[in-house]
């Protein structure tokens, strides 16, 4: 393990993740994590001896409306999943606020008693950071270590809202969008981008008086889903009602994701999928690299502020402004 305050080598991470090993599991995310320059050295390390093992998963990408009941139809499906099924499942929770806000996943996990104590389920809370790169990168970085450790079942459940579900959407094989019936027009409030990335809209909280109503809802959700043209994948996205709190219908959305993934591998259309996203996430990075260099360069830095006083003044217009930092920058 090296000198008493040294870092374990990716070596010794590596093999304590093939051999089931949770704890190291999570002390390599923390490293995935982290933005220390020798953490990210033995990451990079340990995630390229991890992408050998790693792609035999379902990727299943959970968002939704606040009050949706998201923590509630996690643990139903994930019990069912680890359970019932005896599948391996790690759910990975992105909560783009929570470096400020400190513990609005944790609060979620701890709801999530009955699954956390399941020997089949990893959960780990992950704060996204400070940019959408950030939520790329270590997510994607996690699904790696969790698939390499035998996790063959993978959530990636975005507690908030706005651009980290199209992060999401591309790095997981089926995007499932969470919905409620009875809260006013059913299709106001959501994005129609969003609408057009999800695989299946899934009513919750379809029971008792609420049922009749989840029914109305699931068919608007399907008339809008016809408006939309099909999917590159030819995949006809789905509509579901279900129960989270009696777990009635939670079998039916599985089976959902299930027949989604048997498709997609007939039509080689999971394979070029993520292909697609492996692409996508080389021009992410590309662009994350180049913001951070652009932004922590020290001429840049001391010249920031007076641009931007300057454009306030309106002494620059905010194109000239950019030229200018730009070209001071590649000089």
């Amino acid at each position: 393990m090296g000198q008493p305050n040294s870092l374990p080598s990716a070596d010794v991470y590596f093999e304590a993740i093939r051999n089931g090993d949770r704890t190291i599991l999570s002390r390599a995310i923390t490293l995935v994590e982290s933005n220390r320059s020798d953490h990210q050295e033995i990451a990079r390390e340990l995630i390229e001896k991890c992408l050998s093992f790693s792609g035999n998963s379902i990727r299943l990408g959970i968002t939704g409306v606040p009050g949706v009941g998201k923590s509630t139809f996690i643990e139903a499906l994930g019990t069912h999943i680890a359970e019932e099924q005896n599948e391996k499942l790690a759910v990975l929770a992105i909560d783009p606020s929570s470096s400020k806000t400190k513990g609005s996943i944790l609060g979620d996990k701890t709801r999530m008693e009955q699954l956390t104590k399941s020997n089949n389920a990893f959960i780990r809370p992950s704060p996204a950071g400070d940019s959408l790169g950030g939520v790329t990168r270590r997510t994607y970085e996690s699904i790696i270590l969790c698939e390499a450790a035998g996790f063959n079942r993978i959530f990636v459940e975005t507690v908030g809202v706005g651009q980290s579900e199209t992060a999401v959407y591309h790095m997981v094989d089926f995007f499932l969008l969470l919905m409620l019936a009875g809260a006013g027009d059913e299709l106001q409030g959501i994005k129609k981008g969003i609408m057009e990335m999800a695989d299946a809209v899934v009513i919750n909280k379809a029971d008792g008086e609420n049922k009749e109503a989840a029914r109305k809802a699931e068919l608007e959700y399907r008339r809008a889903l016809h408006l939309f043209p099909l999917g590159e994948d030819g995949w006809t996205p789905r509509t579901a009602t279900c129960s989270a709190l009696t777990k009635e219908g939670i079998e039916g959305v599985w089976q959902i994701v299930l027949e989604h993934h048997e498709e997609l591998q007939e039509t080689g259309w999971l394979e070029k999928k993520r292909q697609q996203q492996t692409v996508h996430r080389l021009h992410e990075r590309i662009s994350d690299i180049l913001r951070s260099g652009f932004y922590n360069d020290a001429e840049i830095k001391k010249a920031l502020p007076e641009i931007e006083t300057r454009v306030l003044n309106g002494e620059l217009t905010s194109y000239s402004a950019a030229d200018e930092l730009i070209r001071s920058y590649l000089a």
